[in-house]
């Protein structure tokens, strides 16, 4: 694919969110239908971020005012316009702008922004580059703003990267692309992804160099995945900070904190307020939720670790439950750095385990445990010999 040169479109943008909810039959305008969940506006906003523009103006209607202005990027500028002198409050905006601003980008209907998905030989659409001198002077003798773009304004059109929409039925037709372009500004920065196919991130994800993304990978909402990283395959991502050179696979991570050189999965699943920190391991079937699992602190398999705070290199051993609910509320867990945590162990909350204190296998805990300490917490075995030949069936 040859290089595509980016339309110039300046550091400030209008935008005009039209509410032509009457004449689509939808419960919301256009530029508010969701494409990944995400609505088309924000899809539009982060494109023209990536397109360096820097300043925004929206103008749309109060009911739908507080829903669009957060479909914007935190790091950029956003005016949105009252309802009370508009004209002047626009005015401001293009009087603010940097004095190389000649030209200011405006978008007048729904419409979206793929810097790298261009057709050739389309009519002109929604979007147009409007002198910023001379919109300001139409402002002044409050010209109609409709007819002065109409007038004046420099369509762009498909070839330029903007699609215009007339209608739900073009959510179908643009939604792959919009997806690909979004995956090709990745692949652009240095992402691999094996299959762009059966990959899906939204506006707002950011992804570090060298990172790669497997098949059947979902990276939603403010997601950040740091450098040299492998997420997938089928893993799904939403809210969650990942550091560098971790992997997650076939997971589910939600409104948790990863650290760096950390591994996830297979098939585990990190619930709201997980935090696992440098070099620790959530392995094949863990479940931990609002749970901080310290340096180099390991979970190999088949555990649920619930409200608890786990201390640096401690191990947990396989089928490691906090029972962490009594039906009333929910108890922590305190397990001290370079514990040994042995395999079926139950964690009776509130409860705290020491440091470099051992539990034996299969013991239930409900009292602290000091640092150092052996708990064992078991029935004593017992071994009634020839029991078997006393006791089978006559069939057997």
């Amino acid at each position: 694919m040859g290089e595509v040169v980016e339309t110039m479109l300046g550091k400030s943008a209008v935008l005009f969110l039209l509410n032509d909810t009457g004449r689509t039959g939808s419960d919301a305008p256009l530029m508010m239908q969701p494409v990944l969940g995400v609505p088309l506006l924000q899809w539009l906003t982060y494109a023209l971020r990536r397109a360096e523009v820097r300043r925004f103006f929206l103008v749309c209607t109060p009911a739908w005012q507080e829903a669009a202005g957060a479909c914007f990027p935190v790091d950029v500028q956003l005016t949105a316009a009252s309802s009370e002198n508009p004209g002047d409050q626009l005015h401001v905006f293009l009087s603010t702008a940097e004095d190389e601003e000649q030209d200011v980008l405006t978008v007048t209907g729904p419409a979206v922004y793929m810097g790298r998905q261009r057709h050739t030989g389309s009519g002109p659409g929604n979007a147009c580059m409007v002198d910023r001198q001379a919109l300001m002077d139409a402002l002044d003798q409050t010209a109609p703003i409709g007819h002065f773009l109409r007038q004046n304004g420099a369509p762009l059109s498909e070839e330029d990267g903007f699609f215009s929409l007339n209608g739900p039925e073009d959510l179908l037709r643009l939604r792959e692309p919009l997806i690909q372009d979004l995956l090709l500004s990745f692949m652009g920065s240095g992402v691999e992804i094996w299959d762009p196919s059966n990959t899906y991130v939204t506006p707002g994800v950011e992804i570090g160099i060298g990172t790669t993304l497997l098949p059947g990978t979902v990276l939603e909402g403010k997601t950040t995945v740091g450098y040299g990283c492998t997420i997938g395959p089928n893993t799904r991502v939403i809210d969650t900070e990942i550091g560098n050179h971790c992997v997650v696979e076939q997971s589910r991570v939600e409104a948790s904190r990863l650290g760096n050189d950390l591994q996830v999965g297979p098939f585990a699943n990190l619930r709201s307020g997980t935090v696992m920190e440098n070099g620790s391991k959530a392995g094949a079937f863990v479940e931990l939720k609002n749970t901080n699992l310290g340096r180099q602190a390991k979970v190999p398999h088949l555990s649920y670790l619930g409200d608890a705070a786990i201390g640096a290199e401690t191990n947990v051993g396989c089928g490691t439950v906090t029972a962490n609910f009594d039906r009333v509320q929910k108890h922590p867990t305190v397990v001290e750095e370079n514990a040994f945590l042995g395999c079926n162990t139950v964690l009776v909350a509130p409860v705290n385990v020491g440091r470099g204190a051992y539990v034996a296998a299969g013991s239930v805990i409900t009292e602290d445990i000091p640092p150092q300490a052996l708990a064992i917490s078991r029935p004593k075995e017992q071994i009634k010999k020839e029991w078997a030949l006393k006791n089978k069936r006559a069939d057997s």
